[in-house]
């Protein structure tokens, strides 16, 4: 029983070395990661606002409505800008400006959701439900521009074109390139 031991403790030390590896960091570690990373992040976050949005398109406007939609926005929205940030800069030699527009964004958007929140807490009838709805929409419309021009800033600020390749040859940023093209 002994020598079953000894030749399991290292395959046990090489289990536990690698378990260890894995922890160390999910930052990208390429620009083709990073720019991949961040597209995935602002699809995912389109994809749940446009879903969070979705019953106060039906018409049937409430407070309640309006605040569960707010709830999922802001859900949606802290995860994209802690995603963002947990990024950190790309591996490029523009990184650093990229890591300020990226942060750039990050207040951009939580800014937004202040707006919106702000919106939300003055529901006390359906005439300011309406009036909180087409706020919410407009600083939609204004978070989801920022969000496009920092796409369009970093795809430009990286002088070996590192990132521009690097969004480019990115799978989850086909759709935020053809939004690009067609603005």
């Amino acid at each position: 029983m002994n020598s079953a031991r000894i030749v399991l403790l290292p395959l046990i030390a090489a289990v536990a070395m690698l378990a260890a590896g894995c922890g160390k960091s999910s930052k990208p570690e390429t620009a083709n990661d990073w720019a991949s990373s961040f597209c995935s992040s602002v699809t995912t976050w389109k994809d749940s606002v446009q879903s969070a949005a979705s019953p106060l398109k039906s018409g049937n406007i409430t407070k309640d409505s309006v605040q569960t939609a707010f709830n999922d926005f802001k859900s949606a929205t802290d995860t994209f800008v802690k995603s963002i940030k947990d990024l950190g800069k790309p591996p490029t030699d523009a990184g650093d400006q990229a890591k300020q527009n990226v942060d750039s964004l990050s207040t951009q958007v939580d800014d937004g959701v202040q707006s919106i929140q702000n919106s939300v807490k003055g529901i006390t009838d359906v005439t300011t439900a309406l009036a909180a709805a087409t706020s919410v929409s407009s600083t939609l419309s204004s978070m989801t521009s920022a969000v496009q021009q920092t796409y369009q800033q970093l795809q430009q600020l990286d002088p070996k074109g590192e990132l521009a390749t690097a969004f480019q040859n990115a799978d989850s940023c086909k759709s935020l390139q053809a939004s690009a093209n067609s603005s």
